[in-house]
């Protein structure tokens, strides 16, 4: 990596070192926080965390806070630099590609002098990514931060000249490009991967392993066909519903649910806080299958389905079944995995949160293998698809290493550990 001839140490600690011939300066003397009028012509401009600032419009349309009055709103110009005063601790900082009106929440800055604003949207975002901003105020939000103006106005950022200043911008757009196509490709390969290893599984769970088997039809709509010799039963006929409760504390392990797996929680026991909670909790043995049955009308919410591998509890509010003999539970938490990949549990809830119930679950109509064929079912999951698993954590993991890359090419060229202008 190469580097500038001398440095001198920037006095502000989330800077640190800076080339020698820059300058520090407070950011109040260096942009001026603009109040426009809303034009009729004027559009919802948003700023988003990952740091574009664009027009509503163009990116999405939902998940937004609407205002119906738009009071207080202000007009926002292409240029500017925008900072979204309680999400600038999560990266809410950009330059507007767009004309538009924007919320007072948001400073809308314009340079006083030689500042490129690109190039301080990316120092700026720095300070939110080293945790700086979140150490200045602590919100009423929970992991919010209030970074008024003033605040801002107040903080030194560091000056390379202008023309340093646009040949780290125009590196950058260079560099980071190239980074997020490459980054995009993968992870567009890794769901194709996922999305083909879900399908063969949907596939073997419901059809079975030998193709040339007779079939007929199962009755059930989602599934339609499965091999002659498997039995058609209600999935009560499979589990039964968990209701031992850790009345007496036995167990003091406690499972928390994440996304399709269950991991135990980080805390230790402790009596006086937890004893009443843990005794209401459903006792876990090896091989049960939890179902997160709680607000299915959010659809983000995926992976609802998980077995256990060790003794322990977990609440209540979820769904706790021990299968019956003769049943392989992790043929059927594959099966339910595939239910729940195709949202067939929505439809199952319900009340305004779309709540699912085991007496629901217990009247639905399940495929039900011999015990010998579910066996075989999870040997050749577990085995033929351990390589696609593999490749797409080695896929995950240079994903990681990408993005990581590209935060440090930002942070090392915005702060001058990197020299860019003989490149």
């Amino acid at each position: 990596m190469k580097k500038y001839n001398a440095y001198k140490d920037s006095g502000v600690k989330w800077i640190g070192e800076i080339p020698s011939h820059w300058g520090l300066r407070r950011a109040k003397y260096m942009f001026n926080k603009e109040k426009r009028e809303v034009r009729d012509i004027d559009d919802v401009v948003t700023c988003f965390r990952d740091g574009e600032v664009t027009l509503r419009k163009n990116r999405r349309t939902t998940g937004f806070t609407e205002s119906f009055t738009e009071i207080g709103y202000q007009g926002v110009r292409k240029g500017d630099l925008v900072i979204h005063q309680m999400d600038a601790f999560a990266g809410s900082i950009g330059v507007s590609d767009s004309d538009g009106k924007c919320t007072s929440v948001y400073h809308c800055c314009t340079p006083k002098g030689s500042y490129d604003a690109h190039y301080y949207a990316h120092l700026v975002r720095l300070m939110a990514k080293r945790g700086y901003i979140q150490s200045l105020y602590r919100g009423i939000r929970e992991r919010s931060s209030d970074f008024k103006f003033p605040v801002f106005g107040n903080q030194f950022l560091a000056i390379p000249p202008l023309h340093e200043q646009q040949v780290i911008v125009d590196y950058l757009k260079d560099k980071t490009l190239k980074i997020e196509q490459y980054v995009s490709a993968r992870e567009r390969e890794r769901e194709l991967l996922d999305s083909l290893k879900q399908s063969e599984i949907a596939n073997i769970v419901t059809k079975g392993l030998n193709p040339n088997v007779k079939m007929k039809d199962s009755g059930i709509p989602w599934i339609g066909e499965i091999p002659e010799h498997w039995e058609v039963k209600r999935w009560g006929n499979a589990f039964k519903e968990n209701k031992d409760i850790n009345s007496n504390l036995e167990n003091t392990t406690a499972f928390q649910f994440n996304y399709g797996s269950l991991v135990k929680k980080k805390r230790e026991y402790k009596e006086e806080e937890d004893a009443e909670t843990y005794a209401k909790y459903t006792i876990l043995k090896p091989k049960d299958i939890v179902i997160n049955g709680l607000n299915l009308n959010y659809d983000f919410v995926s992976q609802r389905v998980a077995i256990s591998d060790d003794n322990g509890i977990i609440t209540s509010a979820y769904i706790s079944m021990h299968p019956r003999n003769n049943v392989e539970a992790q043929y059927f938490c594959y099966l339910f995995k595939t239910m729940d990949a195709m949202k067939l549990f929505h439809g199952m809830g319900t009340g305004i949160r779309l709540t699912l119930s085991f007496a629901e679950l217990k009247k639905q109509y399940i495929p039900i293998p011999p015990l010998s064929e579910q066996q075989a079912i999870v040997a050749y999951i577990d085995e033929k698809l351990q390589k696609i698993d593999q490749y797409m954590t080695d896929l995950q993991r240079e994903i990681d290493y990408l993005k990581e890359f590209k935060q440090r090419l930002i942070s090392d060229a915005v702060t001058g550990q990197l020299c860019i202008t003989n490149q």
